[in-house]
């Protein structure tokens, strides 16, 4: 591919699942890519039995894949009702019970970015309440990170697809990760730069990838309208690409946007411009 050197991987949460998760490494790998990442795939557990997780890594190897990003257990992905972290009862105790599963599941494949989804606000609890939860988490999950060698992520969505989720702002996330690296002092907290999140809350996207590409430990990208590829829509993506690679980042950028009414495999072609 001519812009492999840019160092894309696939998000095989939102791409190929028009098949079983445990055959989508191979496709992946089929389309050119030799690096994935995923949403924690058991939304429904966050401790799912270990022969789910032994065959899963197994895909990932046998395919030749490298699994660089993952997500913490966040309830169910896509939509609305996302994060558990600052969720108090069940949620929060979900997310807790996962993160070693989940560091240990990322240093077996050599995973060393780990995305922590802070949770919706819910009603009949105080704003401050779920903050000081979430807090408590995420030094949870950073001490969990730091012992496999991870990167924890903190990321903002998008207030029109999560209204209730409060990281809204590059700002937010970034503040957040800052009160993580305080809190453990592990300096292992830094911003996942969703360019399709941000521009859907209308930010300023060269302004804040010239404000934050240093504090930047991952990249997603897709078009907007529509959350599809590039050239789908009005983003200028390869001009955001060129400024976050002039600004420093070296990291992967993950692919995490719809394939369309097509198959993932033809989701693509943009790559070959």
């Amino acid at each position: 591919m001519p812009r492999d050197t840019e160092r894309y991987d696939v998000n095989l949460s939102i791409l190929f699942t028009e098949l079983p998760l445990l055959e989508r490494p191979a496709a992946a790998a089929a389309a050119g890519f030799d690096a994935v990442e995923l949403w924690w795939p058991w939304t429904d557990t966050a401790t799912p039995p270990q022969s789910d997780l032994d065959a899963l890594r197994s895909a990932l190897t046998d395919a030749g894949t490298r699994l660089v990003g993952l997500n913490f257990y966040a309830g169910a992905l896509p939509g609305p009702d996302r994060g558990a972290l600052s969720v108090p009862g069940h949620e929060s105790d979900r997310f807790r019970a996962n993160v070693d599963v989940a560091a240990d599941f990322a240093a077996s494949v050599g995973c060393t970015a780990l995305n922590a989804l802070y949770g919706n606000r819910v009603d009949g609890v105080a704003p401050e309440a779920q903050d000081v939860l979430a807090l408590e988490n995420l030094a949870l999950a950073a001490r969990a990170a730091h012992r496999v060698g991870a990167t924890l992520l903190i990321e903002a969505l998008n207030a029109p697809e999560s209204p209730r989720y409060p990281l809204l702002t590059a700002e937010d996330a970034v503040a957040v990760a800052d009160r993580v690296n305080e809190a453990t002092g592990l300096g292992n907290a830094a911003f996942l730069l969703d360019l399709y999140h941000l521009s859907m809350n209308g930010a300023d996207l060269p302004a804040v990838i010239g404000r934050y590409a240093d504090r930047t430990g991952h990249v997603q990208i897709a078009d907007n309208p529509g959350r599809g590829a590039p050239g789908t829509g009005a983003l200028p993506l390869d001009d955001l690409v060129a400024r976050l690679r002039k600004a420093g980042y070296d990291g992967w950028i993950g692919l995490e946007y719809k394939p369309g009414d097509r198959p993932s495999t033809e989701a693509f072609g943009w790559l070959a411009g």
